[in-house]
């Protein structure tokens, strides 16, 4: 016995079908919005990437910290930890993103180097 007494047929399991891979679409998009401030975090070398990703993951279900995130993780934050010299913060942050996943090319720009900040 079906839906409302009668029994199911071949559009029915379609239609649930359907319906499922909806729901994992959906799902699947959802993910990849509040992994992406700290995709990106780690894609620019931002020396609080973790902390970006962290707030992009928590901050998703009250949206303003996932917006918040989502700004930060763009933001060109030139923070020196006052316990090191800048070229151990440097040595440190490189050492960060790398944990995390991130690629350290050519292409990485250094926010604690004055000339580079001057450029952009």
């Amino acid at each position: 016995m079906g839906l409302l007494g009668q029994p199911l047929g071949y559009y029915d399991y379609l239609t649930f079908i359907a319906l499922i891979l909806l729901l994992a679409a959906v799902m699947a998009l959802f993910l990849f919005i509040m992994g992406l401030p700290g995709r990106i975090a780690i894609k620019r070398n931002h020396p609080h990437a973790e902390a970006v990703k962290i707030m992009g993951w928590m901050g998703f279900l009250a949206v303003v910290p996932w917006i918040h995130a989502f700004m930060w993780a763009f933001h060109d934050a030139a923070t020196v930890d006052i316990r090191r010299m800048p070229d151990d913060e440097r040595d440190a942050i490189r050492k960060d993103i790398k944990r995390l996943g991130g690629d350290l090319t050519e292409e990485y720009r250094d926010p604690l180097d004055p000339d580079e900040t001057q450029k952009s």
